[in-house]
C-alpha cells in the first residue's frame, strides 16, 4: 500500500473521523484509523463500536490496500508537520508503515485491517430522508445543549426525531430544561420517530458547518445512516422510549414577561457567581415593568441584587430556577427579546421568541427550584 497526500488534506479529515475515537476505548483497536485505498480514493473509518465515522480524500496511488494505523501518534505527526505532500509506504505483510517527509522519514507499526470491526450496512428495511444541511444545522444548534449524560435514562440521552407530512420536530431534554423545535420545512412521506444518541449528532453537528446541500439519513429499527457531502457517520439509535414530553409543558401560562434575552443572559451569569454552588438558584421577582433578581450563598454570606427593566402582563410572582440552566437556554435562543410565560411558582417557566422564522416553532422549558417563595 503506497500514496502521496497533502498533509493539510489529510489532517482535516483525520480530525473530523478522530472525533469518534474514545481515549479508554474499550478494544485496542479502536485506538486506530483504519485506512483503505482503492483506486486513488482513500477512505478513513474511526469508530468506539456505537458510532462509525468515515470520510474520503484523494491521494496518489500507488499500490492499494488497508491497514489500521494509530490515531495519536499520527494526528500529532501531522500537525508538527508543515504544509507538503507525504508519502506514505505500507507493507502489506509485516505492516510496517513509513511516512517520508521532506525533513525526513518516520516509523510506526500498523496493525491488522480485519481486526477492525465492520461497519454496519443498510438493509431492506431502511427508510431515508433527505434534510438540508441549514435546517439540519439549526435543529441540531436548539437542541442537543439540552440531552442528557445520564446513561441511567437512556431515552434522554439523544434528541427525540419526529417527522411526518406536516413537519419535524426536534426533542431534547435532561428532566430539568426541554427544548422542542419544529420546522413545516422538513417532511417526510410517512411518520417516523427514532433517537439519535448525543454522540454521534455532535460529530455531525461539527461536519455541517463546512457542507452544503442536502443530508441524507437512511434509518432502520436499530441504526442509522449520515451522509453529508461524502462524509458518512454511521449510528446505533437509542433503543427506548421517549418520555411524554407535552405532559410537562404547562398550558396556561397567563404570566408572561417580555425582556431583551442578551441582558437578561448576562444578568443571570453574574448572579450565579454568588449563588449556592449546589443549587445555583436564582430568584425572580416579576411585577409590572420590573425585575428584581437575586442570588445568595449563606454559607459563605456571599449576596447579589439586579433590577431590570421589562414588560410584564399578569400577576406579580416570585419563581426560582438554577441559574446554569437558564443561562444555558437563553444562550441557544436567537432574536433580541423573549417571553418568558409563567403559570406559578411551582411550574415550569417557558421560553419563547418573540419573532420566528416562517415555519418554525421554538420552545424552550426550565423547571423551577421548589423554594419557599414569596407570592403576593
Amino acid at each position: 500500500m503506497k500514496f502521496t497526500v497533502s498533509t493539510s488534506a489529510l489532517l482535516k479529515e483525520l480530525q473530523l473521523v478522530g472525533g469518534v475515537i474514545n481515549n479508554n476505548p474499550v478494544l485496542p483497536i479502536l485506538e486506530d484509523f483504519l485506512f483503505q485505498l482503492k483506486g486513488n480514493t482513500l477512505q478513513i473509518t474511526g469508530s468506539d463500536l456505537e458510532t462509525f465515522v468515515t470520510s474520503m480524500v484523494q491521494v496518489e496511488a500507488a499500490e492499494e490496500g488497508e491497514i489500521a494505523i494509530p490515531s495519536k501518534i499520527l494526528l500529532e505527526t501531522l500537525k508538527a508537520l508543515p504544509e507538503q505532500p507525504v508519502h506514505f509506504d505500507i507493507n502489506n505483510e509485516t505492516l510496517a508503515l513509513s511516512i517520508i517527509a521532506q525533513t525526513g522519514k518516520y516509523h510506526l507499526a500498523g496493525e491488522s485491517a480485519e481486526d477492525f470491526p465492520e461497519i454496519p450496512l443498510t438493509s431492506e428495511d431502511t427508510s431515508e430522508i433527505s434534510i438540508p444541511v441549514a435546517s439540519l444545522q439549526k435543529a441540531l444548534s436548539k437542541t442537543l445543549f439540552a440531552t442528557s449524560t445520564d446513561e441511567l435514562r437512556p431515552a434522554m440521552t439523544g434528541v427525540n426525531f419526529e417527522i411526518d407530512t406536516n413537519g419535524a420536530t426536534f426533542v431534547a431534554t435532561d428532566a430539568h430544561k426541554l427544548v422542542k423545535y419544529y420546522n413545516s420545512n422538513i417532511t417526510h412521506t410517512e411518520y417516523t420517530n427514532f433517537i439519535v444518541p448525543r454522540k454521534a449528532l455532535s460529530l455531525l453537528k461539527n461536519a455541517l458547518t463546512s457542507a452544503s446541500g442536502d443530508v441524507s439519513i437512511e434509518y432502520s429499527s436499530s441504526n442509522a445512516f449520515f451522509d453529508i457531502s461524502g462524509m458518512g457517520i454511521t449510528c446505533r439509535l437509542v433503543d427506548a422510549r421517549y418520555p411524554d414530553y407535552s405532559a410537562v409543558i404547562p398550558q396556561n401560562n397567563t404570566n408572561i414577561l417580555t425582556v431583551n434575552r442578551n441582558d437578561l443572559e448576562k444578568a443571570i451569569k453574574r448572579l450565579s457567581i454568588y449563588s449556592n454552588k449546589t443549587t445555583y438558584q436564582v430568584k425572580i421577582k416579576v411585577s409590572s415593568g420590573q425585575i428584581h433578581l437575586s442570588a445568595e450563598d449563606l454559607d459563605f454570606s456571599n449576596e447579589a441584587n439586579e433590577k431590570m427593566m421589562c414588560e410584564y402582563n399578569g400577576e406579580p410572582m416570585e419563581i426560582a430556577f438554577n441559574a446554569r440552566y437558564l443561562a444555558e437556554v437563553l444562550n441557544a435562543m436567537d432574536g433580541e427579546n423573549i417571553h418568558l410565560k409563567l403559570s406559578n411558582p411551582g411550574k415550569a417557566g417557558i421560553i419563547v421568541p418573540t419573532e420566528s422564522e416562517e415555519g418554525e416553532e421554538l420552545l424552550m422549558l426550565v423547571m423551577p427550584i421548589m423554594v419557599s417563595v414569596n407570592q403576593y
